[in-house]
């Protein structure tokens, strides 16, 4: 415990040499080269670590972040970095209980897009800008769940009004390359750092859509001459509560006013397919490679499947935290089974990874305590979730067993019904269900406890599945279990006998 405080500023780092790792060069120096739209906390763990990391090796000074915020929450976002001169403390736990504490420096500037559009706009079009990066969550590609088809709304859909003003990110990145198109200047890389299989591809294919509605022939250069790496991205980084911000200040004597606290895990997977160059990220441990459509998937039909496969059972038995739900022997069973029985086969090889040891390293992360990870953090928007990672690994199971060649579903499907009684629970207790989809499920869960099997009838969610014998019968049973036995006697049916002695 320290006695002396220091707010986090440019001139507070000499002060907090001691006490935590400081930027090794001055952040104040460096040139902007990224744009990265959706400055959260997953982006503040991941991306901009990484660039910190490379910073604090002498190199990409000309690679710094400017942020930019498209939503009013990102209002706050603004504030805290003006504040603290763009700078803000990491955090990170290990399972062994070791922790460290680093202030990164790599953002070097922050544009709040409703408080002045056109700045966003000029910094996308200057020529020192040559990647943007976005971490916008799975709901922000305006997608069509079931078909993957371009489907506007919202401020998208304001964008594409005749001399609409940008609110969105895929009108603010077209008219950014329709600028550079104009003055003759190179398109900038768009790098996707979302839980989207073929993030580079899904963002191609809703950029140029988009564009195409307004200009043909800019889509058309767009397709042509826009590089859109996929990447996979991997840190599992709850959301900071005031508590841990009294934690920083208590131990390492800094105050943050929003600090980010994630795992030790960290992990980022990125294809070389880049239009105007990109830092040197190898060198600070990113690994380039050829295709990443293998790590893709272990990652999301695994770890963010997982998440979603703990979620929905836990929460019925009143379960809050996700590390006290993976140190009971049966719901880590369940996740391993799942993983294994019903995911795995459905991967592809991965280069250097051995998926087994992958799987029980994952229920290690997910029991560490000191993350504080909570099921309420993992359940936002679930209608984009779900069918994204779980949905996938059941619908290639369904079709395995329509061909007889023994797939397996059930705890795909078990996760489906759990959400469904999940939803249907919170309504009754008048408990706000925090999805873009809220009134759509709520309606369906609720007829679902009336006619078994409405909740299936979502064909934006769900699709082909709905009318696939081997899901809906499955789903029938999982329903019915849970209904008649709950949750807790349910899961223990799926699972089987489990070790009695919780896991190391």
């Amino acid at each position: 415990m320290t006695t002396l405080r220091f707010p986090l500023r440019a001139a507070s780092l000499p002060a907090l040499a001691g006490r935590v790792q400081v930027p090794s060069y001055d952040p104040r120096g460096l040139r902007t080269g990224i744009v990265h739209f959706g400055v959260g906390a997953f982006h503040r763990s991941h991306q901009a670590m990484y660039l910190d990391r490379l910073m604090n090796l002498g190199a990409a000074h000309d690679w710094a972040i400017c942020g930019v915020g498209v939503l009013p929450g990102d209002a706050r976002v603004r504030d805290v970095l003006r504040d603290q001169d763009h700078l803000y403390t990491l955090v990170t736990h290990a399972p062994d209980g070791r922790s460290e504490a680093r202030v990164i420096g790599a953002i070097h500037d922050y544009l709040f897009a409703p408080d002045d559009p056109e700045a966003v706009c000029e910094r996308l079009a200057h020529p020192a800008t040559r990647i943007v990066s976005l971490t916008v969550t799975e709901g922000g590609y305006s997608l069509n769940n079931a078909t993957g088809e371009f489907d506007p709304a919202g401020d998208v859909l304001h964008d594409l009004q005749p001399g609409a003003v940008p609110r969105s990110v895929f009108g603010f990145l077209t008219e950014g390359l329709r600028r550079r198109r104009a003055r003759g200047l190179p398109p900038f890389t768009v790098m996707s750092c979302d839980n989207i299989q073929g993030n580079g591809h899904v963002t191609r294919r809703v950029l140029t859509a988009f564009a195409r509605r307004q200009d043909p022939d800019l889509a058309d250069w767009i397709a042509r001459e826009v590089a859109f790496p996929n990447s996979m991205v991997d840190r599992i980084t709850p959301v900071t509560t005031p508590a841990m911000r009294e934690e920083l200040e208590r131990d390492y004597g800094v105050q943050d006013a929003w600090p980010v606290i994630a795992e030790s895990f960290t992990q980022w997977v990125l294809e070389d397919h880049f239009t105007c160059g990109r830092p040197p990220l190898e060198d600070a441990g990113v690994q380039i490679v050829p295709d990443v459509e293998a790590y893709e998937l272990m990652k999301l039909r695994l770890l963010n499947a997982a998440h979603q496969a703990m979620s929905y059972p836990a929460l019925l038995e009143g379960f809050q935290f996700v590390h006290e739900v993976c140190q009971q022997p049966r719901y880590a069973q369940f996740l391993l089974d799942y993983m294994a029985l019903e995911a795995q086969p459905t991967l592809h090889p991965v280069p250097g990874i051995d998926l087994r040891a992958y799987q029980q390293q994952l229920i290690e992360r997910f029991s560490n305590p000191a993350i504080l990870d909570t099921l309420a953090r993992l359940i936002v928007d679930g209608s984009e979730r779900i069918p994204k990672f779980l949905l996938p690994v059941a619908r290639e199971q369904a079709a395995r067993i329509q061909a007889g060649q023994g797939g397996e579903l059930r705890r795909c499907v078990f996760v489906v019904a759990a959400w469904s009684a999940y939803v249907a629970q919170a309504a009754e207790r008048g408990e706000t269900l925090v999805d873009v989809r809220a009134a759509e499920l709520t309606r369906a869960a609720q007829a679902d406890a009336v006619t078994p099997g409405a909740f299936l009838d979502q064909p934006d969610l769900f699709g082909d599945l709905s009318r696939t014998p081997a899901f809906v019968q499955a789903y029938l049973d999982a329903r019915a279990a849970l209904r008649d036995h709950g949750p807790h006697a349910a899961l223990e049916a799926l699972t089987g006998p489990v070790p009695t002695q919780e896991p190391a």
